[in-house]
């Protein structure tokens, strides 16, 4: 007996040893996933065993019942109608790095910006009011995120009309949810693209790095005409752009952008035309560009070069021309 009772557990580990043999020797290939998400597009490449483009959208779907507010049924969504939700670890992550840049940027990133922005036409409905200075300043009272607060499970508000607006930072934390997830199935080689946002590791394909294109700021609010202005080669990244040159439209002969300043209650006006921001991660960085594109040039300069971990690419109008203007760590990023 005990004789046929070690003959079963060395064929147990035997057969063991080949299931484990027969998942390391598995043919890795590169697969490209593409689709759409919180009213973008998503296109991911990565070399892996396997097809993973359900797991992948699995996980796109937890960020999108997290905070989108196309998704009415999305944790944010529920805040915005004063329901009683307790917070998922998704939204509680993005709140507290939203908070951090908003205290960087010392107010210039907003989670509280979405009357402001909805009231311009820019918003979830996109439906554009008169605006003057009375109505201006009607909103501003139901913006400023040191009116939420947070108890480590719920989120309450100054005023319940205040609306939360999580989209300067969750397609950057998408990038992150994916990245992650590539490498707990072993993935080594993967590059994520959100709507623009990138998260990128290893090689492609053909064996060399990388190659993630800066466009050209030109007015095309199609997308159309897309032109790139500067290319990084890396084999490790997390970048994300912010401009103005493809949401606005012209209130008579005044431009107005997409981007709001959540401190004046109007859309910016100033040189800057978009903010490239490299980071630790890419909801940092795609918080970074946003505030980038609020402050502009110069005070977006000082921003990033107080993160002392973060670097920038800025493109910023300069006549008839256009100037570029780099953080002092961007070169260390980019070699």
């Amino acid at each position: 007996m005990k004789h046929k009772y070690s003959i079963f557990i060395v064929l147990t580990v035997a057969i063991g040893l080949l299931i484990l043999t027969t998942h390391k020797t598995k043919t890795l290939q590169y697969f490209t996933n593409q689709g759409n998400i919180f009213g973008t597009y998503y296109n991911i490449k990565y070399q892996a065993s396997e097809d993973l483009h359900h797991v992948i959208q699995e996980h796109l779907q937890l960020v999108d019942r997290s905070l989108s507010m196309f998704n009415p049924h999305s944790t944010i969504s529920k805040i915005n109608r004063n329901e009683a939700v307790e917070l998922d670890s998704l939204f509680i992550e993005v709140y507290a790095t939203s908070q951090q840049v908003s205290e960087l940027s010392q107010g210039a990133l907003d989670i509280t910006v979405a009357p402001l922005v909805n009231a311009w036409g820019f918003g979830t409905f996109e439906k554009k009011h008169e605006m003057d200075t009375h109505q201006i300043d009607s909103l501003r009272n139901l913006v400023g995120y040191q009116k939420l607060h947070f108890d480590g499970r719920h989120i309450t508000k100054d005023n319940p009309h205040m609306l939360l607006d999580a989209s300067a930072i969750a397609k950057g934390y998408a990038c992150d949810v994916i990245a992650s997830m590539l490498q707990q199935y072993g993935s080594e080689n993967y590059l994520v693209d959100i709507g623009g946002e990138v998260v990128a590791r290893g090689h492609n394909k053909q064996g060399d790095k990388w190659r993630i294109g800066i466009s050209t700021p030109e007015d095309d609010p199609t997308a159309q005409q897309q032109s790139i202005q500067y290319i990084i080669a890396t084999d490790t990244i997390c970048i994300a752009t912010s401009g103005n040159y493809r949401r606005y439209y012209y209130d008579g002969n005044t431009k107005r952008s997409h981007t709001i300043d959540p401190r004046t209650g109007y859309p910016v006006e100033h040189s800057l035309l978009s903010a490239t921001v490299i980071a630790k991660g890419c909801m940092q960085a795609d918080a970074l560009a946003t505030a980038c594109m609020v402050l502009g040039t110069q005070q977006a300069l000082d921003m990033i070069e107080s993160t002392q971990d973060a670097a920038c690419y800025l493109i910023a109008s300069e006549g008839d021309s256009t100037v570029v203007l780099t953080s002092s760590l961007w070169s260390m990023y980019v070699k």
